[in-house]
């Protein structure tokens, strides 16, 4: 044999295991791609039912949120008819009313005066116990008698 043959021999084993690598790299590369394939479609099965139930769970939600914003805008509605009923109360009984509370005090006030209670400090009876006269804001109610 000589030198050539020797040479070209061992390149051909070289590439005979090179080649044997290579078909064991490629089938462990169709083995992942199968498998990958095999998971894509597991998860496609279980995504589109899901996806499916998302979007029903969306359609319900925004008719729910219509039905909110119809409530909301009601309720806006009824606080300013109750704004506009309070102030049209207020305006219509608040300016008598007070009058007809200023007459009675003074019609009891003038009452007080002829019967001589006006300018006396009277105590309150509570359970058989004597308390001294309430003041009223702090200041002392005083006469000239």
């Amino acid at each position: 044999m000589s030198g050539g043959e020797v040479a070209g021999l061992i390149v051909a084993v070289f590439w005979a295991i090179l080649v044997s690598f290579l078909a064991v790299a490629l089938a462990r590369l169709a083995q992942t791609l199968r498998r990958t394939t095999e998971l894509v479609a597991g998860i496609t099965e279980q995504a589109v039912p899901l996806l499916g139930e998302a979007t029903e769970a969306l359609r319900t939600a925004h008719t729910q949120l219509d039905r909110v914003d119809t409530i909301t805008s009601d309720v806006a509605e009824v606080t300013a008819n109750a704004s506009a009923l309070s102030s049209t109360v207020a305006t219509a009984f608040g300016g008598p009313l007070v009058k007809v509370a200023a007459f009675g005090y003074g019609v009891r006030r003038a009452v007080g005066l002829q019967t001589g209670e006006a300018g006396r400090a009277r105590a309150r009876t509570l359970t058989g116990k004597v308390l001294p006269p309430a003041r009223r804001g702090g200041r002392r109610n005083r006469s000239k008698d």
